[in-house]
């Protein structure tokens, strides 16, 4: 999984967590819904600043964005 990819999942998990639309988290940051939509489909990549507004906007920090998924799955391993 890319970067871009995993800023997607976890804008995504993180937008739907907090139950805020994507008109909402789109205006709170100031960027377009189209364009937050593509950044949750993963075709677009975010700049420094719109990761910035995001993560204001959701109420974490930066790096939450880019945090890797956690490899564990319920029903394997330990």
């Amino acid at each position: 999984m890319d970067l871009r990819e995993v800023f997607a999942v976890n804008l995504r998990r993180l937008r739907n967590a907090k139950g805020v639309s994507q008109d909402d988290l789109a205006h709170e940051a100031n960027v377009s819904r189209s364009y937050l939509s593509q950044l949750e489909k993963g075709t677009f990549y975010a700049s420094l600043n719109v990761l910035g507004r995001l993560s204001t906007a959701l109420g974490v920090e930066p790096a939450e964005l880019l945090k890797m998924p956690s490899k564990r799955r319920s029903g394997m391993g330990q």
